[in-house]
């Protein structure tokens, strides 16, 4: 079904990719076409020029249509950047009849009323995530729906951001011509495209390396406990290489992704590269082992950002599930052994294929489309989720049933799945219907 089909948009620093799928028979995320563009416009996780990135989406959404035969009208899309930051907060509500059980609709309330929190100015909620319930003091409940109890209590995550950052995002996707039908935090989608359930129980770090920024989640007993981003991704180190060899950006590009390795002492001096040299002057040779240097250097301190966070949150002893590395930033040769040398933990790259249908080719199953597919996967599990709480059709009585030429007739209700307070989403659409920003 054409509504069943859900696109996710991850607007990064290096490339804007948009992806279309839907869920099939066997419940697995069947990819029917994807489109990929350079990036213009946008600076770790930040769009700097508005019109320069409404033609690379355009760019990356017609072909994205182009090789899935879809018209593509809404798109899920992802937020990041430095102004993302993360509280914990605690709220509860007390039950008018506690012999009642508790009902889909209060948890969503209850969620809901988080976003009417006070916020530092410019700052706005982006996502609320529940964590774990308490029902009469009884704690460490994840599914409360149909139990009984006077009061009820929940521990959230919730995200925010600048509230400039969100707009802009949103403006480049309504000038594309497309509308947005979920921001969604790019850390939590590249999760939920790379991690397993039993990781999230047992605990583990995801660390999404992309171009502008270093995203980081962390998990525990399946749930989300801690998110970060580190303001330092792959684009740093093409400018380390481009000033440590005296290169051209595009070469500095070239020999990272073809040559590039985050351990220097993996590599020997004899090993060299020749980049070609400008206007007719003799190629500049670079050693291997020089050009490694140069990126373990700046690895070292991105990793070194990311165990910093890690101890922060004091969970660094409990996390079996170790690090799983996903991003572009993954592909660097010898970044698992770097990153467990630096942390202590476990490591393994993330690959977004645990999900997939068996026919996804090789290339979407790069860790580069991790915040992708991740987008995929969300917009669809919400979209699911939103369609069970639209209510059914009921019957009404246009007046008296005895009168002739009057009949029963059936009205159909519709209401936001959240009915007390305002999401994100929402709370934008008003923000802009109303004519405060052109």
């Amino acid at each position: 079904m054409e509504s069943d089909i859900i696109v996710g948009l991850d607007i990064g620093t290096t490339k804007i990719a948009a992806i279309v799928g839907r869920r099939n028979e066997l419940g697995k995320i069947e990819i029917l076409g994807h489109g990929r563009t350079e990036s213009i416009g946008v600076h770790r996780g930040l769009i700097t020029n508005i019109s320069d990135t409404v033609q690379s989406i355009q760019r990356a959404v017609t072909e994205a249509e182009q090789r899935s035969g879809v018209t593509i009208k809404t798109v899920n899309v992802g937020i990041a950047g430095q102004h993302i930051r993360s509280i914990q907060h605690r709220g509860y509500i007390i039950r008018r009849n506690p012999e009642v059980e508790i009902t889909q609709e209060e948890l969503d309330n209850l969620t809901a009323s988080m976003y009417n929190l006070a916020m530092n100015p410019g700052e706005k909620i982006i996502d609320v995530i529940p964590q774990e319930y308490t029902v009469d003091g009884e704690s460490g409940i994840k599914e409360p729906k149909g139990m009984m109890g006077h009061q009820l209590e929940a521990n959230f995550h919730i995200i925010t951001g600048q509230m400039t950052a969100a707009m802009n995002i949103r403006k480049c996707i309504e000038r594309a011509g497309y509308f947005v039908e979920n921001m969604i935090l790019e850390p939590l989608a590249s999760a939920e495209s790379v991690l397993s359930d039993d990781e999230k129980e047992a605990g583990v770090v995801l660390v999404d390396i992309g171009g502008g920024t270093t995203d980081i989640a962390i998990y525990l007993d399946g749930i989300i406990r801690h998110t970060a981003v580190v303001p330092f991704g792959g684009e740093i180190i093409t400018e380390d290489i481009k000033t440590g060899c005296a290169i051209m950006k595009k070469h500095a590009e070239d020999l990272k992704v073809k040559f590039g390795s985050t351990l220097a002492r993996e590599n020997r001096n004899e090993e060299v590269v020749a980049i070609p040299g400008l206007r007719g002057r003799p190629p500049k040779e670079i050693t291997l082992r020089n050009l490694a240097s140069i990126i373990q250097a700046r690895m070292e301190e991105i990793l070194e950002y990311v165990f910093s966070e890690i101890k922060n949150t004091g969970l660094e002893k409990r996390l079996i599930g170790g690090i799983v590395i996903t991003g572009g930033g993954a592909l660097l040769k010898h970044t698992e052994q770097l990153t467990a040398f630096i942390t202590g933990l476990d490591t393994r790259i993330g690959y977004p294929n645990e999900h997939l249908a068996s026919t996804a080719g090789d290339e979407i199953t790069s860790p580069m489309y991790a915040t992708g597919i991740g987008l995929v996967m969300l917009g669809m599990q919400r979209s699911e989720r939103a369609r069970k709480l639209i209510p059914q059709p009921v019957e009404e009585d246009s007046g008296d049933e005895n009168k002739k030429g009057k009949k029963r007739t059936k009205k159909t209700e519709t209401q936001k799945p959240w009915t007390k307070g305002k999401g994100f989403i929402d709370w934008f659409r008003d923000f802009f219907d109303d004519g405060t920003l052109s």
